[in-house]
């Protein structure tokens, strides 16, 4: 037995997924923007407004068991790295259904992924609620840490 949705079965997903956050883009002012992938794609950028960090971008990719979450944080940090790493597997302890991780160019980013048995609006809302949450406690003083001596007061 396969718990991957066909291409009906998706497209149904993917039409609930852009109706959600078309919603949210219109009603909720923390949302700056949502925008589609490459055609063809199931993929969405969902731009939101913060008071920590300025804005940060979730991107959505719909696969055939999961929708994967994921938001670049920082850049590599110059300074500190251990105490960094150290900060952030302290704060995954405690996060639901997202990590922290090192990506690209070892840049910072908070990804998961939910399996599509489990997906909902209900879900999606907490999804996209958790991980910008996540972001905006982290981000002040992972910043301060990878990038401490730019936050130094000149003598």
């Amino acid at each position: 037995m396969s718990d991957a949705l066909d291409a009906a079965e998706l497209d149904l997903v993917e039409a609930r997924i852009t109706v959600w956050l078309l919603d949210e883009l219109a009603r909720n002012p923390i949302v700056a923007a949502v925008d589609r992938g490459e055609p063809g794609e199931r993929r969405w950028y969902v731009r939101l407004r913060g008071e920590e960090k300025e804005v940060t971008t979730i991107w959505l990719t719909l696969g055939q068991r999961t929708l994967q979450y994921e938001t670049y944080v920082m850049p590599a940090p110059e300074q500190d790295e251990a105490r960094l790493y150290e900060y952030l597997l302290r704060r995954n302890h405690r996060l639901v259904g997202a990590q922290f991780s090192i990506g690209p160019e070892d840049a910072v980013y908070l990804v998961g992924q939910l399996p599509l048995a489990a997906f909902g609006e209900a879900e999606l809302d907490r999804v996209i609620g958790s991980v910008f949450a996540a972001v905006e406690r982290c981000f002040p003083g992972a910043i301060r840490i990878g990038f401490a001596s730019r936050f130094r007061q000149p003598s």
